[in-house]
């Protein structure tokens, strides 16, 4: 399975009017269909916004930064993949699939250990969805 680097990017609007980029992987249909990534991984970073709820750009540089690690330390060996990023309405969240959340726990802690504590928190699920191998996908 080769994983690309294709992302598409859209812009979104809360009730409260507050900007929201979403940006998603494309070309994961391989991944999809292996049934191997079934853990899903939200990593949440709450910041506060400028009028419109995005980061400062001194804090963006500072996400895309820690999301670059992530990304490298997570993909390097297709434990997980990143497949989305919102950000906006004063929350960065990262959206990751897993092999397994244990090793992907532990690998997160090692990214992050150059870092000062961040300001995130993560949720995980196991995503019933992603062990279907679908002719619609």
């Amino acid at each position: 399975m080769k994983l690309s680097n294709e992302w598409f990017t859209a812009l979104s609007e809360d009730e409260e009017g507050h900007l929201i980029t979403v940006s998603g992987r494309d070309e994961l249909t391989e991944f999809v269909q292996s049934g191997k990534f079934k853990e899903r991984v939200e990593i949440t970073w709450k910041y506060e916004g400028d009028e419109k709820g995005m980061p400062g750009e001194e804090l963006a540089a500072q996400m895309e930064t820690v999301e670059e690690t992530l990304k490298k330390a997570m993909e390097k060996d297709k434990l997980a993949i990143l497949t989305a990023v919102y950000t906006g309405a004063g929350e960065k969240i990262w959206v990751f699939y897993t092999r397994t959340v244990r090793v992907f726990g532990e690998r997160l802690n090692e990214a992050l250990a150059s870092f000062e504590l961040l300001p995130i928190s993560i949720y995980t699920e196991v995503d019933p969805r992603m062990g279907r191998i679908s002719r619609y996908v």
